[in-house]
């Protein structure tokens, strides 16, 4: 025991040495791949010799990271940008043509078939390569000069990949030019999203009364219940629940983006100022990425998007140009009867024809591979073979008609062109090859011309509108052609002096042409107007304050509505009394936003879903101009079905108040006079490999409360059906930019949350608080402090 005693303090001794070694190997060790993993940050100044380019291209990034790239020519022009986007965006590029291509789930395993099923069926990459053959040989070499800048990026890069490639365990392949075009169909699909639509309709319209499913859709299209009446067994025999379900998913609405342009007898400066600040899902990275590009013939800034080598929304230095979304229909879903005789073919006008098709696999990290067959009709992929097999209805299968699909699709040609227009028959010139998505462009130059344009392809239909899926063997809906480019909506210099679009009808009843019925309420266009009436002579400076605007028409619809109806109780005379004193702002440092966002939650939740059921999961939201209706107009839907006659709006509304104050206490406490919007409304910007690991997530995570909400020009809406996180706003403008041609170059924007991909840099997130309070970046005027040459190996 003695001689054990005389040991024990040398033991002691020797684990302490021993566990302070081992911690100073652990931090040397975590030192090293912190050190390691910063090398993965872009290389900035100095020299590069690569093969490529024809001459030096110069590439100088100010404080903020925005890069001024500076070449001979427009092809090294493209040679620097891909470079420049491969170093700040590599693995966003990545993920975004493995999406367009169909191959996550090489990275991603078995969790990412579904999605890959889907583009498979699609066939957006290869819809993107046969592009090519149809694209002017200026067009082309532009695509194979970004590609050998993405790839020089590639070879000449000396530190680690970007620690997503680390984490997921793989090395990206060289850069192809459809990688590029397949970004277009992207955003095709993702703006025109009405294939999506009618699913939703279809299903509902299996268990839902024709007269109600029209005023849940106010549009709602006249001779369509007969339609129905005739089709709705064959909806009840489709697989239309998987099928929607197998869809990605959404995030925020398909249509979301103001702009508007005056012309200059409407601005103190004499010239036209246009204003854009197009919405899409957040991000880490974010969408949008600033650069400054230069050739002795140009100059353009912008708003780029890693993958392409074209500045989407900016100015060049003679005209400026900013896009809404036109939410055309150009998808149509196609109910395709199968020949009885044989599977293998089906049913059209002129007799039985056989399925195209083709087949493919699927690579799955961890896992077999997928074998799948791709069938084609008459009017395009059939959708359903999205469904492992056996889980479609025999019989029938569904085909998609969509413009994204057409082999002569130019419109990166389209955009590469307007970027270098000088005047507005050039940019109608440019617009002539745009497919798709359709957009409503506003335009401006250096000479006073304002002007307004939708250009892209609008399929004519000999019968129907593509409200629901129609019969694809009748021959009876289908396409006869296509809106021609001269009939589309545009014009120029109007007497209002301004054009202003929010996803809104841009057509009267006049136009002799079908467009669209999925426009957005028009509370933002009419917001627009009112502030454009309100200061005649426009600045800078008040655009910017229309862009921060914060007024809810909704709220200011709703919220006397539903006051004077809701009996008040002990429990909700407060938040009544308040939500009457408020002036229907959805300001973070207001409790009113949470109350009246919260109370219409639970009311539109009651009234759906205790009418329908859960027919209308998928439908429901806030639902204002529906909720609006049901309180002015129909009053019935308040009825419990269960209960006819219990239940009136008075006593639904103090049971939806009544469930919301419960919840807002649970989630905030008690006092409501520490309730704020900003606590609830919370902009999140998701990484989307990093916000699936429980560590890095909460590392990397950026947000930041934000103002806004659902119709506001500060566009803010909630995820509504996230119980979890009801009000968080993952959708909204991620570029804002407002240009007064006195001056392009002092054009002032910023995009979100900063312009690197990498987590470690410090331009991943420095621009957050800037965006949400307004702050603006001006790069035409920023100084350099890096400059990068990129030389020609000889």
């Amino acid at each position: 025991m003695a001689v054990a005693s005389r040991f024990l303090p040398r033991w002691r001794w020797r684990v302490k040495v021993g566990l302070h070694l081992i911690g100073l190997v652990l931090i040397v060790f975590g030192a090293g791949f912190y050190v390691y993993l910063r090398s993965a940050l872009p290389q900035t100044d100095g020299r590069i010799v690569l093969a490529g380019p024809k001459a030096e291209i110069r590439v100088e990034r100010d404080a903020d990271g925005v890069p001024r790239i500076i070449a001979q020519d427009d092809e090294d022009l493209a040679f620097g940008l891909g470079f420049v986007h491969a170093q700040e965006r590599l693995f966003q590029m990545e993920l975004q043509r493995r999406y367009g291509a169909g191959r996550l789930a090489e990275i991603f395993g078995p969790k990412a078939v579904v999605s890959d099923r889907q583009m498979r069926v699609l066939g957006l990459y290869r819809a993107a390569e046969t592009e090519i053959p149809f694209l002017s040989t200026e067009m082309v070499h532009a695509l194979d000069a970004y590609s050998a800048g993405v790839n020089a990026f590639l070879k000449s890069r000396r530190g680690a990949l970007p620690l997503e490639f680390l984490l997921l365990g793989f090395a990206p392949e060289a850069w192809q030019p459809a990688d590029s075009l397949v970004w277009g169909k992207l955003m095709a699909l993702q703006l025109g999203g009405n294939y999506r639509g009618e699913l939703l309709r279809a299903r509902m319209a299996r268990t839902i009364p024709a007269a109600d499913l029209a005023f849940l859709y106010p549009k709602y299209p006249k001779g369509a219940p007969t339609t129905l009446a005739d089709l709705a067994p064959i909806y009840r025999g489709l697989a239309l629940d998987e099928l929607y379900q197998a869809l990605p998913a959404v995030v925020g609405p398909n249509y979301a983006s103001n702009n508007w342009v005056v012309d200059g007898r409407h601005s103190t400066s004499g010239k036209p100022i246009l204003a854009n600040d197009p919405h899409l899902a957040f991000g880490a990275p974010g969408f949008w990425y600033l650069a400054r590009l230069e050739t002795p013939q140009h100059r353009i800034t912008g708003g780029t998007a890693a993958g392409i080598p074209l500045v989407v929304i900016g100015h060049n230095e003679r005209i400026a140009w900013g896009f809404t979304t036109t939410t055309a229909d150009v998808e149509d879903l196609f109910v395709e009867q199968l020949d009885p005789e044989d599977p293998s073919r089906y049913l059209t006008p002129q007799g039985s024809m056989p399925f195209q098709s083709r087949r493919e696999i699927i690579i799955v990290k961890g896992a077999a591979p997928i074998e799948l067959t791709i069938r084609e009709t008459r009017h395009g992929p059939v959708v359903s073979d999205i469904l492992p097999p056996g889980v479609a209805q025999p019989g029938f299968a569904l085909a998609l008609a969509a413009t994204f699909t057409v082999p002569n699709d130019r419109s990166a040609e389209a955009v590469w062109e307007i970027n270098r227009a000088a005047d507005w028959p050039g940019f109608l010139s440019a617009l002539r090859h745009f497919v798709g998505p359709v957009q409503n462009i506003v335009y401006a130059d250096v000479d006073g011309t304002i002007g307004f344009i939708a250009p892209g392809l609008v399929p004519i239909r000999r019968n129907g509108h593509g409200w629901l899926p129609a019969p694809g063997w009748t021959g009876g809906y289908d396409w006869t052609g296509f809106i021609p480019f001269d009939a589309m909506p545009h014009a120029l210099n109007p007497l209002s002096g301004h054009f202003a679009s929010a996803n809104n009808e841009i057509v009267p009843d006049s136009y002799p042409y079908f467009l669209s019925r999925d426009w957005d309420l028009p509370n933002r266009a009419e917001r627009i107007e009112a502030l454009l009436a309100a200061t005649p002579l426009q600045t800078p400076d008040t655009s910017a304050g229309m862009q921060a605007d914060t007024l809810s028409l909704m709220a200011q619809r709703l919220v006397p509505l539903m006051t004077g109806m809701v009996a008040q109780t002990p429990t909700t005379r407060e938040a009544v009394e308040r939500l009457k004193g408020w002036d229907f702002r959805m300001d973070m440092d207001k409790l009113e936003p949470l109350l009246f966002t919260a109370w219409l939650r639970e009311f539109s939740h009651l009234i759906l879903f205790g009418r329908f059921g859960d027919a209308v999961s998928d439908y429901w939201d806030l639902r204002p101009g529906v909720m609006e209706a049901v309180l002015a107009e129909r009053p019935d839907w308040c009825d419990d079905p269960k209960r006819p006659g219990e239940e009136s709006c008075a006593s639904r509304l103090t049971e939806a108040l009544d469930t919301a104050l419960a919840r807002l206490r649970r989630d905030y406490g008690a006092d409501m006079a520490q309730w704020r919007w900003g606590r609830a409304h919370v902009a999140v910007f998701d990484n989307p490999v990093f916000s699936r690991i429980p560590v890095l997530r909460d590392w990397f995570r950026i947000a930041i409360p934000t103002p806004g909400a659902y119709d506001t020009l500060n566009r803010g809406p909630s995820t509504i059906r996230d119980d979890a996180s009801p009000f968080e706003q993952r959708y909204g403008a991620g570029l804002r930019i407002i240009t007064d041609l006195t001056s392009p170059e002092d054009s002032r924007m910023i995009v979100t949350p900063g312009q690197s991909g990498h987590p470690l840099s410090p331009h991943s997130g420095d621009l957050l608080q800037r965006w949400r309070d307004f702050h603006w970046l001006v790069p035409g005027r920023s100084s350099a402090v890096s400059t990068l040459i990129l030389a020609p190996k000889r």
